[in-house]
């Protein structure tokens, strides 16, 4: 029987670790609910039962409806619910960060408002593009300059291996059928990659609009952080599909999506990459969190009154 929206929490120590969860689903015109620690997923095809605990994300699509069940349970397991456009290619809105502390986020935001840091920051996200190039004295222009290159000679060697006809990079946001084949996959696959990498952003307890190398947006470091592995996962996805088209070509290219992720362990190398270029310790996923008061020599604690106490005002 299933439980009701009343039910004990799952337990954290139940959890997978992000780097180890499924990396996304796609849901559309379907109904979700619960049955015990797991979603089902009602559509024209049947039931489908998914375990909560392991799923690193869940992009709703159109035409979707989830029951207060069903989503207690994504929030007592840590799942980043998504709820976007038409195809996955718009992005709406998202639900709880799975972190419980604040950790990631004060040391990213320490490293983000000093310039030096966030300019060693941003040569390290462009020295893991060229790893075997020497980038430390360039400029925040020249590594732009030398990222353009790198896409349009990226482009190109997929385009021929593939044989597929390629101009140049071009769509509109609030027009996705209104690119060519190749770049409607493109637009598919980078919002498949933008899903995962926003999930295990904040799973670990980062700020998804501090961005480094982006600014101005909510998901800036998202952005920063899926410019990393689009070479190796979204941009030979959307060639491939691009050449071979079956069926429903956008479902064809998150497939294709989930595949590179699984193969190339992306979780894994997401959580490793982001540790180091917000130069924090790999410390094991907090589960014990204290809520603390901040103080000018050292935190106190929380959730009891100071008034009148040595060291307190009167």
């Amino acid at each position: 029987m299933s439980r009701g929206p009343g039910s004990v929490p799952v337990d954290r120590l139940e959890l997978s670790r992000i780097s180890t969860r499924i990396s996304f689903l796609y849901v559309e015109r379907a109904t979700i609910s619960r049955d015990n620690n797991a979603l089902t997923i009602l559509d024209e095809k049947g039931v489908y039962h998914v375990p909560a605990t392991s799923l690193a994300a869940l992009l709703l699509g159109p035409g979707t409806s989830a029951s207060y069940a069903a989503m207690a349970l994504l929030g007592d397991c840590g799942v980043s619910v998504v709820w976007v456009g038409e195809k996955g290619v718009r992005y709406y809105a998202h639900g709880r960060s799975p972190a419980k502390t604040s950790r990631m986020a004060e040391a990213q935001a320490k490293l983000v408002s000093n310039q030096r840091t966030r300019l060693r920051c941003a040569r390290r996200m462009y020295e893991m593009r060229f790893p075997d190039e020497d980038v430390s004295t360039l400029s925040l222009a020249q590594l732009r300059g030398r990222e353009g290159a790198r896409m349009k000679q990226l482009y190109k060697r997929f385009a021929d291996a593939h044989g597929v006809y390629w101009d140049r990079r071009r769509y509109d946001p609030q027009d996705f059928e209104s690119s060519d084949l190749i770049n409607k996959m493109l637009t598919a696959a980078n919002a498949a990659l933008y899903g995962v990498v926003h999930a295990v952003i904040v799973a670990l307890g980062f700020v998804p609009a501090l961005g480094v190398v982006h600014n101005g947006t909510d998901r800036a470091l998202v952005y920063d952080i899926a410019d990393l592995y689009k070479a190796d996962i979204s941009i030979p996805a959307a060639f491939q599909a691009a050449a071979n088209p079956s069926g429903d070509p956008s479902a064809q290219v998150r497939r294709l999506v989930r595949d590179c992720v699984v193969e190339r362990r992306l979780l894994v190398r997401i959580v490793k990459d982001l540790y180091a270029l917000m130069e924090v310790d790999e410390d094991p996923e907090s589960i014990d969190v204290e809520l603390l008061l901040w103080n000018e020599l050292e935190n106190i604690a929380a959730g009891r009154n100071w008034h009148n106490l040595e060291g307190s005002h009167p």
